[in-house]
C-alpha cells in the first residue's frame, strides 16, 4: 500500500469517524442503554471500506466531499446494522465482532435488535435531511437506490437465500447471486451515492462505475470467504472458520483456494478495465480494489 493511498485512507477514515460520532445520539440522551449499544456498535472498528468506496467514487465524480460524508455515513449505518443483526442467535450466532464481544452478546438480544433498526432509520435521516445533491429528484433516487440495496431485493434478500443454504450444494452461479445481493448490493450502493453526489458523470459513465462496483462486491466475498478459511479470530477480529463449521457453502467450498484466489484476481482485473475510461480519475477506486483484494483482516 502506498503511504499516498494510506494517507489519503486514513484522512477519509478520520472524516466518517468525526461525523458518525457526532451523529449517533449521545450515550447520556434517553434510551441510554440502546444509543450505547449503538455507539458501541458503529464506533472504534472496521476498516470503512465501503465509505472509502463512497469518497473515491466521489472523488472521480467531483463532487463535494461533505455530501459524500454524509452518503459514506449512511452506507456504513446500514453496515453496521446488518452486523448487529447477523451476529443475533436467530442468524449466525456470532460472539465475536471487530475483536469485542457482539452486541447482544455485551448488551442482549433485544437491545441489540433495536440497535440494528436504529442504526438503519439513522442512515435514512441522513440521506434525507441536506441537499446532497443539485436537485431533489436525484436525491429522491439515492434515498430509493439505498433502500433497494438493503431490502429483500438486495442485502436482506441475499442474507435469507444465504440462511436457506446451509447444508445444500451451490452451483457457481447460484453462490454468485447469493453474493451479488447480500454483500455485492451495499458496496454497488456506495460505489453509485457517492459518485451521484455530483450530477458530472452521464449514465453511460454510471452504468460503467456499477458494473465495475458488482465485480469489486464479488471479489470482497471471495477474499472474506478466503479470510475465514486461512485467518485466525485474532488477525480477523471475528470467529475464523465459522462458515465450515456452520456448513455454509462458500468460493473455497465450491472452488479450492487455488481457484478462489485467481477468481479475485480476475474480478480485479475486471474492474480495472471497466475504469480504463476514467482515466486517472478512477485512480482512488483502482486504489481501494487493491487494498479490497489484499487486505489481510
Amino acid at each position: 500500500m502506498s503511504a499516498d493511498f494510506q494517507n489519503w485512507a486514513t484522512s477519509c477514515q478520520a472524516r466518517i469517524e468525526t461525523f458518525l460520532e457526532a451523529r449517533l445520539p449521545a450515550i447520556d440522551c434517553v434510551p441510554e442503554r440502546l444509543h450505547k449499544a449503538m455507539r458501541y456498535s458503529v464506533l472504534g472498528g472496521g476498516k470503512r471500506v465501503r465509505p472509502l468506496l463512497s469518497f473515491a467514487a466521489g472523488e472521480l465524480a467531483g463532487a463535494d466531499v461533505v455530501r459524500v460524508t454524509s452518503v459514506a455515513a449512511a452506507v456504513e449505518l446500514i453496515h453496521a446494522y446488518s452486523l448487529v443483526h447477523d451476529d443475533l442467535p436467530c442468524m449466525d450466532d456470532d460472539i465475536l465482532r471487530r475483536g469485542k464481544p457482539t452486541c447482544h452478546v455485551e448488551f442482549d438480544e433485544a437491545t441489540a435488535l433495536l440497535t440494528g433498526d436504529s442504526l438503519q432509520t439513522l442512515a435514512f435521516e441522513i440521506l434525507a435531511e441536506k441537499r446532497l445533491t443539485d436537485g431533489p429528484e436525484s436525491q429522491l433516487e439515492m434515498i430509493a437506490h439505498l433502500a433497494l440495496a438493503a431490502g429483500s431485493r438486495g442485502m436482506a434478500g441475499g442474507q435469507a437465500f444465504d440462511l436457506d443454504s446451509v447444508g445444500k450444494p451451490l452451483s457457481l452461479p447460484e453462490l454468485e447471486y447469493m453474493h451479488i445481493h447480500k454483500t455485492g448490493a451495499l458496496i454497488r450502493a456506495a460505489v453509485m451515492l457517492g459518485a451521484r453526489c455530483s450530477s458530472r458523470l452521464n449514465d453511460e459513465q454510471l452504468g460503467k462505475l456499477d458494473h465495475f462496483a458488482k465485480c469489486v462486491g464479488l471479489a470482497f466475498q471471495v477474499v472474506d470467504d478466503l479470510l475465514d478459511t486461512e485467518a485466525t479470530t485474532a488477525t480477523l477480529g471475528k470467529t475464523a472458520g465459522k462458515d465450515a463449521e456452520n456448513n455454509k457453502p462458500t468460493y473455497v467450498s465450491i472452488l479450492g483456494i487455488s481457484e478462489a484466489r485467481e477468481l479475485a484476481q480476475k474480478l480485479q482485473c475486471d474492474a480495472d478495465q471497466v475504469l480504463n475510461s476514467f482515466g486517472e480519475g478512477a485512480l482512488r477506486l483502482r486504489q481501494v480494489t487493491d487494498f479490497i483484494i489484499k487486505r489481510k483482516f
